[in-house]
């Protein structure tokens, strides 16, 4: 009697020293880069005015989504799963079960507005985009959306203590049915139904920028209309139409990649919820702690991911992190890093300007033959100026370079 007494109240999820050490190394890696990172892509964001771009501005929110949850819910998951015992108070307990649903929420749907903008500036490159105001519409709408989903977790959760240890959990009216119904919908809203738009999304993007015609136009008349919508919006954020190009398709690669590589960390935790959810007797197991701290381990590494993502994939975000680690002994900025970051993209008034100008007189002294050394004033063109007679081409936005009527008057 006296030693299955003292098992009952002994905490099986106690583990041996050295385990405890591993888990934490590996926790707190994830911790640090996640952290580290992601605070760098916020600066980078923010304190440079060109990386201010509808796609950016969701990527800060995940950003920040993951900067939080690395804050407040890796340390303290890692605590609890590996030792069994809540130290934190009710309080905390309400906030550790509701704010990972919400920041994850936050994080995929911000993922997908990037797609959805992707596939309104690819597909119907004519139609207007989305402006700065609306953006973070959306981003707040996102965040009602995730205290929505994850307000029950936080109404009900609170901590009961045991006789050697206290637990933080949820206390759902009916266990049994409510718990397996909560986690089936969070797997479909925060997992399932955004991961299935954006495969669509960018299935429907990879086969018209990478295919070989469209229908109902040429592909030629198609990707002109494309470069000038989005020279028009200042999305391409390049110096000349191929660089252009090339750093668009290269943003829709590294948000692939991103959406990617969240859903194989998420995958495992989902599958596990459910498992346990549908067979209650799995909980009791010894083994089945390290299940949950491997499957937590990968979901929670999925916010180190995306800074590592964005340095190797985007020249403007590599430059960033080369200005943010410059102090290091073996990282150099070069003159290009500070042009990424500090060039100013022209937009369509000041493009329109620039062109307007070229037609603007130059006026010089020549010596006139007639006057002997007296001088007159003969005004030039740009093209004149340059050494040239013909007219230009037209530009894209439909201002011509016309010297035919100033030339005549000097022949």
């Amino acid at each position: 009697m006296a030693s299955n007494l003292t098992r009952n109240w002994t905490n099986q999820f106690a583990q041996p020293p050295w385990r405890v050490a591993l888990w934490s190394v590996a926790y707190g890696s994830v911790l640090t880069v996640a952290l580290f990172g992601n605070l760098v892509v916020v600066w980078i964001i923010v304190a440079h005015r060109r990386m201010r771009t509808v796609t950016n501005y969701f990527l800060l929110n995940s950003a920040f989504c993951d900067a939080s949850m690395a804050a407040f819910n890796t340390l303290i998951n890692f605590i609890y799963a590996a030792h069994g015992d809540w130290y934190f108070g009710e309080g905390y307990c309400k906030f550790h079960n509701f704010f990972p649903v919400a920041a994850v929420f936050a994080s995929i749907y911000s993922m997908t507005a990037i797609a959805m903008d992707r596939y309104m500036a690819i597909i119907h490159p004519l139609k207007p985009r989305l402006s700065a105001t609306a953006t973070k519409v959306v981003i707040v709408c996102i965040w009602v959306l995730a205290v929505v989903l994850a307000f029950p977790l936080c109404f009900y959760s609170t901590i009961r203590s045991l006789p050697r240890r206290t637990i933080c959990y949820v206390a759902w009216p009916r266990p049994a049915e409510d718990s397996l119904m909560y986690h089936a919908i969070v797997s479909v809203l925060v997992y399932m139904l955004p991961l299935v738009v954006m495969g669509i999304a960018y299935t429907i993007i990879g086969v018209t920028l990478w295919g070989s015609e469209i229908p109902g136009d040429s592909s030629d008349n198609y990707h002109g209309q494309l470069r000038a919508k989005r020279k028009g919006d200042g999305q391409g954020d390049g110096q000349g139409d191929g660089q252009g190009d090339g750093l668009f398709y290269r943003v829709v690669k590294m948000m692939i990649v991103v959406v990617v590589t969240f859903a194989l960390c998420w995958l495992p935790y989902h599958v596990y919820f459910i498992v346990t959810g549908l067979n209650k007797q799995l909980n009791k197991k010894k083994s089945i702690q390290q299940v949950y701290l491997s499957v937590l381990w990968l979901a929670m590494s999925s916010t180190m991911y995306n800074p590592i993502i964005y340095c190797c994939l985007n020249n403007r975000f590599r430059a960033g992190f080369k200005r943010a680690f410059r102090w290091c002994p073996f990282v150099r900025v070069s003159s290009f890093d500070e042009l990424e970051l500090r060039t100013a993209r022209l937009h369509p008034r000041n493009r329109s300007s620039m062109c307007t100008l070229s037609r603007v007189d130059t006026s010089v002294l020549v010596d006139d033959p007639h006057h002997g050394n007296r001088k007159s004033t003969k005004s030039l063109t740009h093209s004149e100026i340059n050494g040239s007679k013909a007219s230009p081409p037209p530009t894209k936005y439909g201002l011509y370079t016309d010297t035919a009527s100033t030339s005549k008057r000097f022949d």
